[in-house]
């Protein structure tokens, strides 16, 4: 109960007009942000943080948290429509729902993804209200070795996020492997497979890569078409969910809630791994007719990584205020804003500070209802891009893609770099090769080699530390049986076949 009064009265705070005007500002800018290929929230809030010396802790957090997830929605956006993810995390989302959107329910689409991510944070912020002490006990007791463990799995269950060739989806992890191996060796500082480029030295950025592998291949194929009239499979159908759709997307709304809050709880993973994991999730979990719709525009691959990746927002914030570890990278930016105001996040945090602490937190669900007020009466908006000939539309997402990879580096090399993957991209996608396995496999390899050494230092090189631990044991265990079992049933079924 202590909890709920200290919401109660954070949400009064959060509720007066200068702090409401601070939220709608930070949701605004953040879909804004989000929309524009290449930026994301972090690199909003890292412009922003200037601004914020000027305002007062609570306002400033207000504001720079309200660009947070607001970012994380307005990514969907030009996933859905353009196939261009605005940020990472959004880069599941353009699987499904360009493939929707090209069948004339972007509208469906929108809404799915604007009610996940409403749905999403608000039950995340509801969780980090009630659940937080539970949730670090239980991240603080996974170690490096569980973590490098959990990363192994996820590049083996990789290959099952695509329909069509395993082998070719081998390969495609196999290239976001290499791509995720470039720069500097985090120990040893040598350079790997940098080719004497010192812009090759921080590695390759994951949004600069999933623009690449997403943009430039759909823009080159829709501008090699010569078509100048807007496609009729674009045609906007509708531009709200049916009861057909809220039944498909119910379940999904709350697996991936569970999967993305617990993705950001864990250090390091994040809202991006948990809307990746929530898609995979969904794809297993289908059945029958509902199975054969992934890839051709299932509402079910909407739902779930949009609420994924919302609720890994509140998610990674519990780390970062109970234990002052950053769940992702944008919560490491808010933790150094957080002492940049005086402010020390911590066990004592919520004791020294709480009032602006509660605020804070019960802004996100303010936040989140204003985004889903904002962005509903705007789909049918928004579908209108889908309007534009296809010259016009995919020329401009060639600028606005090239301006963000610009502003990655603010270097040439930045964007000759997004060409040449686009390039690879466009060779790998005409020929089938599933492009999503190389991000993600991209986004794991780094993680995976640093809590892989931290394991293996920890137990003084012995790679039994794996095995003695019982929950990574248990992890292992877990992940043989997800490999072996499907290719147990799909030999069954290959050899229960009548000749």
């Amino acid at each position: 109960m202590d909890a709920l009064t200290s919401l109660l009265q954070g949400l009064a705070s959060a509720l007066t007009p200068t702090h409401l005007m601070f939220v709608f500002v930070g949701v605004l800018l953040g879909t804004i942000v989000g929309v524009l290929p290449g930026l994301g929230p972090i690199t909003a809030i890292a412009l922003l943080i200037p601004l914020s010396f000027n305002l007062d802790p609570t306002a400033g957090l207000i504001l720079l948290c309200g660009v947070y997830y607001g970012a994380m929605y307005g990514g969907s956006i030009t996933s859905i429509l353009i196939r261009t993810p605005g940020e990472v995390a959004s880069a599941v989302t353009a699987l499904e729902g360009y493939e929707m959107a090209r069948r004339g329910h972007a509208g469906p689409a929108l809404a799915t993804a604007a009610v996940g991510s409403f749905i999403g944070g608000t039950l995340a912020v509801i969780g980090l209200v009630f659940l937080s002490p539970v949730l670090v006990d239980v991240s603080t007791s996974i170690g490096a070795a569980e973590y490098a463990v959990l990363l192994v799995g996820a590049l083996a269950l990789t290959t099952s996020l695509m329909t069509g060739s395993r082998v070719k989806a081998l390969i495609s992890v196999l290239v976001g492997m290499c791509i995720g191996i470039i720069g500097l060796d985090p120990q040893d500082s040598v350079q790997r497979w940098t080719f004497g480029q010192i812009e090759l030295s921080d590695g390759i950025d994951i949004a600069l890569l999933a623009m690449a592998l997403f943009a430039i291949p759909e823009a080159m194929r829709n501008l090699s078409i010569g078509d100048r009239s807007a496609p009729s499979a674009l045609t906007v159908q509708r531009a709200w969910m049916n009861k057909h759709d809220l039944r498909l997307s119910a379940a999904p709304y709350a697996r991936g809630t569970v999967v993305g809050f617990i993705a950001g709880v864990m250090p390091g993973l994040g809202p991006t791994l948990g809307s990746f994991a929530s898609y995979s999730l969904e794809r297993r979990v289908a059945k029958g007719e509902r199975r054969r719709w992934f890839g051709k525009g299932a509402i079910e691959g909407v739902a779930g990584p949009e609420t994924a990746n919302n609720a890994g927002v509140g998610g990674a914030m519990v780390p970062m205020l109970a234990l002052a570890i950053p769940g992702s990278a944008t919560t490491a930016l808010l933790l150094f804003v957080f002492q940049m105001y005086g402010l020390q996040p911590g066990p004592q945090l919520f004791q020294n500070d709480g009032p602006l602490v509660w605020t804070i937190i019960a802004s996100m669900l303010v936040g989140n209802a204003m985004l889903l007020v904002l962005n509903l009466p705007m789909v049918r908006v928004f579908v209108k891009l889908l309007r534009v000939p296809p010259p016009l539309l995919y020329g401009g997402v060639v600028a606005f893609v090239m301006l963000g990879a610009y502003a990655l580096t603010f270097s040439l090399f930045s964007m000759l770099l997004l060409v040449a993957i686009g390039l690879i991209g466009f060779y790998l996608q005409e020929n089938g090769f599933p492009l999503t396995p190389a991000i993600l496999a991209a986004v794991l390899l780094p993680l995976l080699e640093l809590n892989l050494r931290r394991a293996l230092l920890i137990a003084d090189g012995d790679w039994g530390t794996f095995i003695d631990r019982p929950l990574s044991l248990t992890f292992l265990v877990l992940i043989a049986l997800g490999v072996v079992v499907p290719m147990l049933l799909q030999l069954r079924r290959r050899f229960a076949r009548p000749d």
